[in-house]
């Protein structure tokens, strides 16, 4: 049963009679926002009026064909959230585990007070010394160095060719991402760019095609978006790119920026945005564990991460069922039969 609520003056309430299914009418309103805008006017902000809105005519069929429509909607979108939540989740693990190996130090720290390290097996547990030593970034493992991040990744910039030239982009054959591909995932990892070039276009971006794996950071407009390309994709000049093969791999770069980001944005400058340029982020130092700890938890977070992207291909693909079926079905140019073999297709 739902809350009783109050809206500011910032919303239009739909109060639903006997004919009209509340969930249907959200997807016919979701699929007629373009509708909307075109009523919106206004300077400082867009605004759609009540009489505008009161005005506004939805088809309805019967309350049985409604309920189907957003029966099969509404399990693309369950399944869709689920799989983003379960995202976050996998996320959350990783983000944990490197948090108690290279933030805390917890293994160390266990085996310091004679204590077995919680969580892993013997022969990861192996890997850590149990005593602590001064470095130029404080108490860090035995054994353990500092370096730059120069030394650690191979840092490298994008750029933008002449959106003029037709021929640039024209056919679209290689992926090519902007910090905007960052802003609207779901996940750690980026499956699709908004944009590609054509080879003529690839060959005016100096850092060519980065392959699959390379860790993404926006360094400007903002600074932070952080993803791990599943694609081979080209970037623009909004990004700093890590490629995979350095002595920190991109798995390991994404949580370390993540936990640093404010350290990064303070080597930022800028008048009109704050940028952070390659130059100012590779001096940034850091710790460097030993090679065999580092493979150890790129092998435990990379299965992680690996199981993220199969999630977020199935939840793109579920995304885009969903925004094809929601006009057709609402229109009644779809049957709901077909619609739900499409559905079980999908979900099988």
């Amino acid at each position: 049963m739902g809350v009783p609520m109050a809206t500011s003056q910032d919303f239009v309430n739909w109060v639903c009679g006997p004919d009209l299914d509340y969930r249907y009418l959200k997807y016919v309103l979701l699929g007629e926002r373009s509708s909307f805008l075109r009523f919106a006017s206004g300077t400082t902000h867009q605004t759609i009026y009540f009489p505008e809105v009161k005005a506004f005519h939805v088809a309805l069929p019967p309350r049985d064909i409604q309920r189907g429509v957003a029966d099969i909607l509404g399990m693309l979108d369950d399944r869709i959230n689920l799989l983003r939540q379960t995202n976050t989740t996998l996320e959350s693990i990783a983000q944990a585990l490197f948090k108690s190996w290279f933030i805390d130090f917890d293994p160390v720290r266990a085996k310091q007070a004679g204590r077995e390290p919680e969580g892993m097996d013997a022969a990861t547990a192996a890997l850590f010394p149990a005593e602590f030593e001064e470095s130029a970034l404080g108490l860090i493992p035995k054994g353990w160095s500092v370096g730059e991040l120069g030394q650690a990744a191979d840092c490298v910039g994008g750029g933008t060719p002449s959106t003029k030239e037709a021929a640039y982009w024209e056919p679209p054959v290689h992926s090519w991402a902007t910090p905007k591909d960052l802003s609207g995932l779901g996940s750690p990892v980026l499956c699709a760019t908004e944009r590609r070039l054509s080879d003529a276009g690839l060959k005016k971006v100096s850092s060519g095609i980065l392959p699959p794996g390379t860790l993404l950071m926006s360094s400007r407009a903002p600074i932070g978006y952080l993803a791990i390309s599943k694609i081979p994709v080209a970037v623009n000049q909004g990004f700093i790119a890590m490629r995979p093969g350095g002595l920190l791999p991109p798995i390991y770069l994404y949580f370390w920026c993540q936990a640093n980001m404010d350290a990064i944005k303070q080597k930022a400058n800028g008048s009109t945005f704050m940028e952070i340029s390659k130059a100012a982020f590779r001096p940034i130092p850091l710790v460097l564990p030993p090679p065999e700890v580092v493979a150890r938890f790129a092998e435990v977070g990379g299965a992680l991460f690996e199981r993220v992207a199969a999630n977020e291909q199935q939840r793109t693909g579920l995304t885009d069922l969903r925004d094809t079926l929601l006009p057709r079905l609402i229109s009644g140019k779809l049957r709901l039969p077909e619609a739900r073999k499409q559905l079980e297709d999908a979900l099988a």
